[in-house]
């Protein structure tokens, strides 16, 4: 019997060390899965109702069974407590509010108790296995990893990581690339997830941070830090744009990255299945990187929106469908890489546009300020484009346009303000036809224009404006200081421009408010809601002190 006991004793140890190292997780949990699964074994045996603990000695084998029993006055749960007298026979120094051990022999474990205690250790070893697989690649995101596709199912293609395994979903697929079970391949980590069936681990091979690790593979200088790739732009599988730059004067960044005959270069397309990267040397101006990004086709001029983000990008006719690419690849990844939408036009398509622009401006001041056509184009020419600008720029900076005197430009300023006040006229009159309450005029920052807007939208009340968020007022568009603003006692500038694609967002996208302009507003807007709540108490103490007087006034 005992050398029996003493071989079951060798083969759980046997065992945990077997499963710990396949597994590779620590020993002893595998010895706390083995314990949890005696004592359910025990608790079946014995009675739910008991407190039963296990013991399993990781050096020995020896197995220790025992129920934890508190000792109390009158006994009510026969199974958890035991009265003073029975307690001292198993401890002699047990006294009312001890927790003692009652042992009990050990359980011979059934088919049925068996298959259970494997159930249970079984589960125990696969959390303990996940939780290793989660803690070893959750802070590996952004790393080239290999590994091998174990398959592909509906298209996502499932990769054997060694210890765990990836997903490439479709969309980070580089396009037309053939995954065959078997094959080794490399990806980016891009994400790691903690979830109920193990980590996710998702796996890119289409980022451009994929395109900027082979790189730094292949070129030593930006895995040194000499030439660091500031920008990187993919359409996968066809065309990558990247922005290099060298920190060290007598390297050059382009000619690092290519390599001898291009052999660096052509690792990284090779390993990208062919897809054509253009090396773009970077520049801190702008409208140099501009011109860069793209080539190969020759630009005439940038002109730089900074205030909306938008570049317009002046190109020779015959270089206007290199500019754009086949179907405006080149022009979407110049935008990519320059974190600006671009407009590519030709030389007549600008002229027609800067015309357009100076007749609508011109057409616009001579009407509002009520000049004839040479004054008000004297106004364009000199910059100004719109009403606000005029009424609010320095007196001295309108004087000293040619042929103007500063009789003149106080009339031109006090003609503008007129025509400011009409159109605010005009916009308290449209807003108040929609049915936008008055209130909304004394939240901070808020014009009659952006009353109208309100309205259209159908937010008529402060509770209307209260209930959004600040991402669903305002869009959060780049600040940019504008010109001719000088007179701190005027306005904000703004233009009450059409809504544009980048402004999608916010109900007041278009008026270019900041997201701390945004907070205020929706803050007052809510101020009433704090006050109702104060004034609430104030409201029933009032009427238990008039109750209480009425009792007194009764006797």
């Amino acid at each position: 019997m005992a050398s029996a006991i003493s071989a079951n004793k060798a083969e759980l140890l046997a065992i945990a060390n077997a499963v710990a190292s396949e597994k590779m997780i620590d020993k002893s949990i595998v010895i706390e899965a083995m314990e949890e699964a005696i004592q359910k074994s025990a608790r079946n045996r014995y009675g739910a109702e008991n407190d039963i603990r296990a013991k399993l000695d990781p050096q020995t084998g020896d197995l220790r069974l025992w129920r934890v029993v508190e000792v109390v006055e009158e006994v009510e749960d026969y199974f958890k407590q035991v009265d003073l007298k029975a307690a001292q026979k198993l401890e002699k120094d047990a006294k009312i509010g001890d927790f003692i051990v009652d042992p009990l022999p050990p359980v011979d474990l059934g088919r049925i108790d068996a298959q259970s205690a494997k159930q249970v250790i079984f589960q125990k070893v696969r959390d303990a296995e996940r939780e290793r697989q989660y803690e070893e690649f959750k802070d590996r995101a952004g790393e080239v990893i290999t590994g091998v596709i174990k398959s592909v199912e509906f298209g996502h293609v499932i990769v054997n990581l060694g210890r765990a395994e990836g997903v490439i979903r479709r969309d980070q697929q580089i396009p037309r690339e053939a995954a065959r079970v078997g094959e080794r391949v490399r990806a980016l980590i891009t994400k790691v997830e903690r979830n109920n069936r193990g980590p996710q681990i998702f796996l890119s091979r289409a980022h451009p941070d994929f395109m900027r690790k082979l790189f730094a593979q292949e070129v030593p200088e930006i895995y040194d830090g000499i030439i660091e790739i500031k920008a990187a732009a993919r359409d996968p599988g066809s065309r990558a744009k990247i922005g290099v730059i060298s920190h060290d004067s007598s390297i050059d960044p382009v000619g690092a990255c290519v390599g001898m005959k291009g052999s660096r270069v052509q690792a990284v397309v090779q390993e990208l299945q062919g897809e054509k990267i253009d090396i773009i040397p970077w520049s801190d101006d702008g409208a140099t990187f501009i011109v860069n990004a793209l080539q190969p086709a020759t630009v005439s001029r940038v002109v730089l929106d900074e205030e909306d983000g938008r570049i317009e990008v002046v190109v020779p006719d015959d270089q206007l469908s290199l500019a754009i690419g086949r179907r405006g690849q080149n022009v979407r990844l110049a935008s990519q890489l320059t974190g600006n939408q671009i407009d590519i036009m030709t030389e007549e398509e600008a002229s027609e546009k800067r015309q357009k622009e100076f007749a609508e401006r011109s057409n616009m001041f001579e009407a509002e300020l009520d000049v004839d056509e040479t004054l008000s184009q004297l106004l364009v020419a000199e910059g100004f484009a719109d009403l606000e600008e005029v009424a609010y720029v320095e007196l001295e900076e309108l004087a000293s346009i040619e042929g103007f005197d500063e009789e003149l430009a106080e009339e031109l300023q006090n003609r503008a303000k007129e025509a400011l006040d009409r159109q605010e006229a005009a916009h308290r009159e449209a807003r108040r036809e929609l049915g936008v309450e008055d209130d909304l005029a004394e939240l901070p920052h808020m014009t009659e224009a952006m009353l109208v807007t309100l309205g259209k939208a159908g937010l008529k009340t402060l509770d209307d404006v209260a209930d959004l968020a600040t991402d669903e007022l305002i869009a959060k568009r780049r600040e940019a200081p504008r010109r001719r603003n000088n007179n701190p006692d005027g306005p904000p500038m703004r233009r009450d421009r059409p809504q544009r694609e980048a402004d999608k967002g916010g109900v007041l996208g278009e008026y270019g408010l900041t997201e701390e302009q945004g907070n205020e507003i929706i803050m007052a807007a809510r101020a009433h809601w704090f006050e109702d709540e104060e004034e609430a108490p104030a409201a029933a103490e009032t009427t238990d002190t008039q109750e209480a007087a009425d009792a007194d006034s009764t006797q």
